[in-house]
């Protein structure tokens, strides 16, 4: 109960809406205007434009448009000249039938603003149409004695036209027994009467037939015939008398075919045939024929056809009782046709937009137009549509209604609506008719693009081919169409000397990224840049987003030995004293891979060696060292190949060949290896002018020292001399001679050397080395004792 108390409360509140907007939105009444029926199609009726106060070409921008009740396109609108034309031949007949004046009602709409205006056209009337009589011939009985004067009222005819191109009259072809008398009903109908200017004589004369004419008013006139055939009858002094001069009977609309609407009756006094009474309809139109049919010997009126009471929703029906003498009379039956609720609500659609831009304000999507041919509560109606929709109706005038959106529209939140407009009427059972309208909302080019990041990282790994595809950005824009396609392009770097065009390109359509060359690692280990997304919508909106690209390193380098150098020279010969304990360092493979991460991580290998197991290379870092105690028997020469590897895929490596000599000490003379001399043997000229120049060099810096020393050993003698020479208590304090250890040995030696005052000798003396670490090793270590490692240095001067 609560339900239908809200329902029926929200009826009326809907029911107060529509009666204020139809205040609000009621066209107005414009006027009328007239054509004559027949007149052909195109025919100029009136220029609306003129009439409407409007100017050239606003009746095509305002989308003007004329809409009949009946939903039929009786008149043409030329919106370019503003010129309302007829568009069919009328048939006032047709469309009117008896009805005068005939008015079809049409409305004029335009947009932009929405107006409504109402308008009538009258299809004046022609004569063109005859008098036409039902019965082309009929009989009258009339007795031999019936008095002077007595009138016998004809079956009149029927002419489709109106006015006074109706029957205007009727006359009877001249004669001695008849004149017509024409009479009205207070329906404004004439009928023909008989009248009897002289008594018959049946013995004269048993049959007349006379020709009655009807004629209308047009100009000129039309007519019709019949023919009145008489017979003159023995007197029969009872006519029949019928029970109700007037029946009053009601049928309901949906009755059954057969179905029996009234029954009449009436009584003869007379006897025989006199008294036998027959039923008939009298002056009865071809759709009371049509629609119902009567029993002659019962006065049943029987249904032939259904009824509709939207066509006719009375009848009246005329009936004749006749006896068997001749003698008649008549009566009338009135048939109500009661309504049912049989016709459900009707919607016209006036105009219909399918499309609505989104974003705009509030827009007319539909005008229609709504009725039920019921009457009552029947023909009263509802028109709703769903709740849930941000769309509203609004009614006009006369059952109009417009369908309009509440606001702007979101294509991206809903691209499309289907709308149900459902109209109830009241009637029991109620029914009602929907009209389902689909809205497309049009995109407007009202959301950028949008990159599924923010930024992107790419790897690809160097020594790639060209036109590599390295990767992909991609960007959505929820717009739809054109306004959704997307175009990807690189943005200017923000550095200005990378060349961002010779390393990458972008396909415009689908956002695939392209290595144009290719990179090598070494050279440029990775390269940011902006990528744009721009959609090709008016005016057109984009995005950005950044992309780092990491080059990847491949092993494309192999080790490259700094030490000892491989250049083609002299080889580099490693002294290691016979007296070098297990682990000695005897010197230090040093390489570098020009790759990076694994690919660059070196191990050290010992692929061949003069004796094996004498030597051990470390794979970690390159250090060579003695992997035992020397021997005397040991060769005194030894060539060690050593591969420095790295750890890429596949690895790549390099050697480097060692000559290794073993020494009692170190001042055994260095003794250049038999290959060494033959590979210094096919030295090339530029080896030899270099050695040369670097011999000249050496020898006058060697003259040089001798003059200084002879210089000073001449002042000695002269001051000896003076004086007695006697060795000072403490050394001159020498010069340091420093030999490093990165030729051979691991630790820096410094040896103090001081020239000794006995005039009878030049020798330089070694007193001893300078350890800042470690002490002398092994026998012949200390330099006094030891002349052999004086002679390694050649400073034994004579």
């Amino acid at each position: 109960m609560e339900a239908d108390g809200w329902r029926c409360s929200r009826q009326r509140q809907v029911l107060f809406l529509f009666m204020f907007w139809g205040v609000s939105l009621a066209g107005t009444e414009f006027g009328w205007y007239s054509v004559m029926e027949e007149t052909e199609r195109g025919s100029f009726v009136v220029n609306l434009a003129k009439d409407l106060g409007l100017g050239d070409g606003e009746l095509v921008a305002r989308r003007a448009r004329v809409l009949f009740d009946d939903n039929k396109q009786h008149l043409l609108l030329d919106s370019q000249t503003g010129d309302l034309l007829t568009n069919e031949k009328l048939d006032r007949e047709k469309l009117c039938g008896p009805t005068e004046p005939c008015m079809l009602y049409f409305q004029i709409l335009m947009d932009n603003p929405f107006q409504m205006y109402r308008a009538e056209l009258r299809v004046r009337d022609m004569n063109d149409h005859s008098p036409v009589f039902q019965d082309k011939e009929m009989v009258l009985k009339i007795l031999e004695n019936t008095a002077e004067g007595t009138a016998f009222q004809l079956e009149r005819a029927q002419d489709s036209d109106g006015g006074l191109n109706g029957i205007q009259n009727y006359t009877i072809n001249p004669n001695s027994f008849f004149h017509i008398k024409i009479t009205g009903n207070d329906e404004g109908m004439i009928y023909p009467e008989l009248v009897l200017d002289k008594v018959l004589d049946r013995e004269e004369q048993q049959e007349l037939s006379l020709t009655l004419t009807a004629l209308d008013g047009g100009s000129p006139p039309r007519s019709g015939i019949a023919t009145i055939r008489i017979m003159i009858l023995d007197i029969n002094d009872n006519a029949p008398q019928f029970s109700q001069a007037t029946y009053v009977t009601q049928a309901l609309e949906n009755s059954p075919v057969g179905s029996l609407i009234a029954k009449v009756s009436a009584r003869d006094e007379d006897f025989g045939v006199n008294a036998d009474i027959s039923y008939s309809f009298f002056d009865a139109s071809a759709d009371i024929r049509a629609t119902f049919q009567i029993n002659p010997f019962s006065g049943e009126i029987i249904l032939r056809v259904l009824l509709d009471y939207e066509l006719v929703k009375s009848y009246k029906i005329n009936i004749q009782a006749t006896d068997g003498g001749g003698l008649s009379a008549r009566c009338k039956v009135l048939v109500e046709v009661l309504d049912t609720n049989d016709n459900p609500p009707e919607l016209i659609m006036s105009s219909l937009s399918n499309s609505v831009a989104e974003n705009s304000p509030e827009t007319t999507v539909a005008v229609f137009r709504i009725k039920d041919r019921d009457s009552g509560e029947n023909g009263k109606m509802v028109c709703y549509i769903q709740d849930n929709l941000p769309f509203l109706l609004r009614p006009s005038m006369e059952n109009f209604y417009i369908l309009m959106t509440e606001g702007a529209l979101d294509r991206e939140s809903q691209a499309e609506y289907n709308i149900t407009i459902t109209v109830t009427d009241l009637g029991t059972p109620r029914l009602k008719t929907q009209h389902n309208i689909t809205v497309l909302v049009s995109d407007v080019n009202d959301n950028a693009p949008a990159f599924t990041q923010t930024s992107y990282t790419l790897w690809v790994r160097e020594n790639n081919s060209p036109a590599l595809h390295i990767g992909s950005v991609s960007a959505t824009d929820t717009d739809a169409g054109a306004n959704a396609q997307l175009t990807y392009s690189l943005l200017p770097p923000q550095d200005p000397h990378l060349p961002l065009a010779s390393l990458v390109s972008i396909n415009a359509d689908n956002g695939h990224l392209f290595a144009l060359r290719s990179l090598d690692y070494e050279a440029l280990q990775a390269f940011e840049f902006g990528v744009g997304a721009t959609d090709r919508g008016s005016p057109a909106l984009s995005s950005q987003a950044r992309v780092r690209v990491l080059v990847l390193d491949a092993n494309d380098n192999s080790p490259f030995v700094l030490y000892p150098l491989q250049n083609g020279s002299a080889p580099c010969t490693e002294l290691v004293p016979r007296a070098a304990e297990a682990g000695y360092l005897v010197t230090k493979v040093v390489a570098v891979d020009g790759d990076s991460g694994q690919n660059a991580w070196l191990s050290y290998q010992l692929l061949k060696a003069t004796e094996p197991g004498l030597f051990g290379v470390w794979p970690h870092n390159g250090e060579v060292r003695t992997a035992r105690l020397l021997s005397e028997r040991d060769a005194p020469k030894h060539r060690l190949l050593v591969q420095v590897r790295d750890n890429g895929e596949p690895p790549r490596s390099a050697s480097v060949t060692l000559h290794v000599l073993l020494v009692d000490g170190f001042s055994q003379p260095y003794l250049p290896l038999p290959e060494a001399a033959a590979e210094q043997a096919r030295a090339d000229p530029l080896t030899v002018y270099l050695v040369v120049a670097l011999a000249s060099v050496s020898s006058l810096f060697l003259l040089s020292v001798l003059l200084f020393v002879a210089v000073r050993l001449c002042r000695r003698s002269r001051a000896a001399s003076l004086g007695g020479c006697s060795v000072p208590e403490r050394p001159f304090p020498g010069h340091l001679v420093d030999v490093s250890g990165t030729g051979t040995l691991s630790q820096s030696y410094q040896y103090e050397v001081c020239l000794m005052g006995d005039p009878g000798t030049s020798d330089f003396k070694f007193l001893k080395p300078i350890l800042p670490n470690i002490q002398a090793e092994g026998p012949g270590s200390n330099s006094e004792e030891n002349p052999a490692f004086r002679n390694s240095f050649g400073l034994n001067l004579q």
